[in-house]
């Protein structure tokens, strides 16, 4: 192994790590407050937001990514979409995880007892002030676990998006190997990256569920 490469190629490196989480903290953005506004059009009592609701779910879960971003990415200029690779990549991870974040909050929201709603609304609570002050507190601690396993799948998902450009890690890791004609020393500190970070969010997600419960346990 030729520790020098790492040496030589580290700020090609480093600036991949650095647009991985760039791009995997603005698509997870995009994600939660698209899925939070699609989990709530879901449940109102409108037949058609449902059936927005629905169909957005079910096409973006029911489609690979890399399909979704090749059509917007090359097909876009045909219709008059013309978007760099980086706006590509963000708008359509976060896009494509908002389906799943969607139903991540719908699931949060039926574990609510129903108890506490009526509650809520027999103490005179308006509809906003049930979903911000008894909904919503609640829903985001029940949700924590699946929204972080979420977040690790949104960030290696990330990887991708080296196919239209985007110059994130697996996009330097290829360019390395493909300047060097090496192939255990990029995909090695490829591998290194994506699960330093992911630990990372897998340790932090548990410090944060911990004080979760406690403050749950308090209250």
């Amino acid at each position: 192994m030729n520790l020098h490469l790492y040496v030589d190629y580290a700020p090609l490196l480093l600036r991949g790590v650095l647009f991985t989480v760039y791009v995997s903290l603005g698509a997870l953005l995009i994600g939660v407050l698209a899925g939070l506004l699609l989990c709530l059009l879901g449940q109102m009592s409108n037949p058609l937001p449902r059936l927005f609701y629905q169909l957005y779910v079910t096409l973006f879960r029911g489609t690979p990514l890399l399909v979704q971003i090749y059509l917007v990415f090359y097909g876009g200029p045909f219709v008059g979409i013309e978007l760099s690779a980086l706006q590509v990549g963000i708008g359509g991870l976060g896009l494509y995880c908002a389906a799943y974040f969607a139903e991540i909050f719908r699931s949060g929201f039926l574990s609510i007892p129903r108890g506490q709603i009526e509650a809520a609304r027999d103490l005179g609570f308006s509809n906003w002030q049930v979903l911000t002050q008894v909904k919503l507190p609640q829903m985001l601690g029940l949700i924590l676990p699946a929204s972080v396993n979420q977040t690790i799948l949104l960030v290696k998902e990330s990887a991708i998006l080296s196919v239209i450009t985007v110059p994130e890690m697996m996009s330097a890791a290829s360019r390395m190997s493909t300047e060097t004609f090496t192939f255990i020393e990029p995909y090695l500190f490829l591998g290194l990256s994506y699960w330093l970070i992911t630990f990372a969010l897998a340790r932090a997600a548990r410090l944060l569920e911990r004080r979760t419960r406690r403050y749950i346990a308090r209250t």
